[in-house]
């Protein structure tokens, strides 16, 4: 089966849809590879393309597509308001192995979203609809968009989804936040059902999916297609594959210590540049700890203490002091305890 064929039937399955989120810097091909050997996800989302009157499709990103290493079909995400251009890179795309574009309406980082792009664009409710008219014309596979359901209130979603079902999309991912509210707020998972009562095309949840119980609840109160799992999947690679069990009515099998040491010590392996300064590679790794770190322990010191090591051999060090031990692990976020809680600053 094609992975054209692999994306079509699984919009059409009765399991949900589990969807590996895209996020910048993050989710790249290393980290994809790495997410298969964990059971992975059904779908890949690629980082973000950015795309303006100069731009050409960063080849980096690319890579993910064309050695897709996870044997799942892929989804290419753009980023962008400018017509021409966003037609001429939704093409230029669908020359390699995707299964769909996809337009991102919901990145809530302020430099994207001041230059009227992201999350930016659902203050321009008009401006989304031209643009997605332009690109279902030019988009001759699966088109599908990833929102937010508001920018600075939720009042606007009630406008935004007839434009996406006029324009015929073949998937929508709803996070249930607005941009204002970043990763900070309760998700407002009343909006994401709101969508799938709405929509003729399956609707995707996104939004806290933390462990297989999660997502259980988050698809009966949306009665979502499936989940889109960013923040979770990095802190718990088990995570789709737990889901799997959990649904199959069979026990959630739980890392231990040792298990997310060697999570760890893999992603270190998996993500960090040859040649690069050790120092770069410790600040690349803990960019992926902040996600980590809030589900190994409750008062924030393995954040505290991870956020001021410079070496390996500190970093590891750190590592080995909280996670060696053979205690199952459920890897859900612990509350903070203080406002520098780095699951709710994520990008």
């Amino acid at each position: 089966m094609s992975h054209h064929e692999q994306f079509a039937t699984s919009l059409l399955n009765p399991e949900p849809l589990l969807v590996l989120a895209p996020m910048q810097d993050v989710t790249d091909l290393p980290f994809w590879k790495l997410m298969a050997a964990y059971g992975g996800a059904d779908v890949y989302y690629t980082e973000y393309f950015r795309v303006h009157p100069t731009s050409n499709i960063e080849k980096d990103i690319l890579r993910s597509v064309t050695e897709n290493p996870t044997g799942r079909p892929v989804v290419a995400q753009m980023i962008g308001n400018d017509i021409p251009s966003l037609v001429r890179t939704a093409k230029e795309l669908q020359h390699h192995p995707i299964v769909a574009v996809d337009l991102n309406l919901g990145c809530p980082a302020p430099i994207v979203y001041r230059k009227c792009a992201g999350g930016g664009l659902l203050r321009e409710p008009k401006r989304i609809d031209a643009i997605l008219g332009a690109l279902r014309d030019a988009v001759s596979i699966k088109f599908t968009v990833k929102t937010r359901i508001g920018f600075d209130s939720p009042a606007v979603f009630d406008e935004l989804l007839p434009i996406f079902a006029r324009h015929s999309i073949d998937l929508l991912t709803v996070h249930g936040r607005t941009v204002a509210e970043m990763y900070r707020s309760e998700v407002h998972y009343d909006y994401i059902a709101r969508a799938v009562e709405a929509m003729p095309c399956p609707v995707v949840a996104n939004g806290n999916v933390h462990s297989a119980k999660s997502a259980e609840a988050i698809l009966a109160q949306t009665k979502a297609r499936g989940l889109m799992i960013g923040r979770g999947a990095i802190r718990n690679p088990w995570i789709f594959e737990q889901i799997r069990q959990h649904r199959r009515g069979e026990p959630t099998t739980l890392p231990t210590g040792r298990d997310v040491l060697h999570y760890v010590a893999t992603l270190y392996e998996a993500v960090c540049t040859p040649g690069v300064r050790e120092a770069s590679q410790v600040q690349k790794m803990k960019k992926y700890l902040n996600y980590l770190g809030v589900g190994v322990e409750p008062t924030g010191k393995f954040l505290h203490d991870i956020r001021r090591v410079h070496t390996r051999d500190d970093f590891f060090r750190v590592c080995t002091e909280h996670l060696d031990h053979d205690r199952p692990m459920p890897l859900e976020p612990f509350p903070m305890p203080t406002p520098g809680d780095p699951d709710s600053e994520a990008a």
